[in-house]
């Protein structure tokens, strides 16, 4: 049996030999493929935005006219797509191409029933799926520094591990297929919600007459310190509001969260408050900044 985390400050695999197929190239899926890269994989790649597929192609990676291109020249392919409607839509352009061999590695945050509902179809074509969505953001993606949060067999997860390890710093087999997404969905409600406490922290020392830089550096080191509150406070902050991880990916993901949670009957009053403010933002026309924006709401 596979270690159930994996975490190694210095380790990094050889892919060379390795061909990995890549299909979606936003802000995360770029530095992601760059990482496999620079561990050696050679990378066949494909994507609705045909900007990063030249860029890349520049790079030497191989470019693809789509799914069944990339399934037919790579064994693995991994996904990192926009929602749970492009997952769908990408895997059911894989079926046809799909055999005893194949791994789909789903490193988006895809919904939790979808989720197992596409392994089941992937496994029926004789293939295999891991879903591996990912937290840390663009920066941790360019470090190649992500948390891995995977589900699936310990078969597929052992085999997709190097990739992983190639990409991120803290590697999780959670369980079963759908396991990866229910901590993903975990993760993003404990963004969410915190995004909006520090937000509303920093806008009430702003409001009281405080320097809210200066509150920030003072709370830093205690009970609230926080990775929230180190990076998004200081966009919050400064003001830069460059997105990194844009509102309107966090209002896709606490809407997931949401439909999970009414699925298992259970009530969540501070994710459907915080959902709505974040649609608020949106609504006021900063649906494409940093999920720290939420700062905007606020402050005066």
């Amino acid at each position: 049996m596979t270690d159930r985390t994996v975490t190694d400050e210095t380790f990094r695999p050889d892919l060379s030999g390795q061909t990995v197929g890549f299909i979606g190239l936003g802000l995360m899926g770029k530095p992601m493929a760059r990482a496999l890269a620079r561990a050696g994989a050679s990378l066949v790649i494909a994507s609705r935005s045909q900007g990063p597929v030249a860029e890349l192609a520049a790079e030497g990676m191989l470019a693809a006219t789509g799914p069944l291109a990339v399934a037919g020249q790579a064994e693995t392919i991994v996904l990192t797509l926009t929602d749970t409607v492009a997952v769908e839509s990408v895997t059911e352009a894989l079926l046809p191409a799909l055999r005893p061999g194949h791994l789909v590695v789903d490193m988006g945050t895809t919904a939790v029933e979808a989720t197992r509902a596409l392994a089941a179809r992937v496994r029926a074509a004789g293939a295999d799926w891991v879903d591996a969505p990912v937290s840390g953001g663009t920066v941790a993606a360019e470090a190649a520094t992500l948390t891995i949060m995977a589900g699936g067999t310990e078969a597929s997860f052992a085999r997709a591990l190097p990739l992983f390890q190639a990409m991120g710093r803290r590697v999780t087999h959670v369980g079963d297929s759908g396991a990866g997404q229910i901590a993903k969905t975990a993760n993003q409600v404990i963004v969410g919600l915190t995004i909006g406490a520090v937000a509303e922290a920093l806008a009430l020392a702003k409001a009281a007459g405080a320097d809210p830089a200066r509150v920030r550096d003072a709370i830093r080191g205690g009970f609230a310190e926080s990775r929230i509150l180190d990076l998004h406070g200081g966009r919050m902050v400064s003001g830069d509001f460059t997105p990194g991880g844009r509102v309107t990916t966090q209002i896709k993901d606490l809407r997931q969260a949401e439909q999970l949670a009414e699925q298992c009957d259970i009530d969540l009053p501070a994710l459907g408050l915080t959902l709505e403010l974040f649609e608020m933002l949106a609504d006021q026309g900063d649906g494409g900044l940093d999920h720290s924006a939420l700062y905007r709401l606020f402050a005066r």
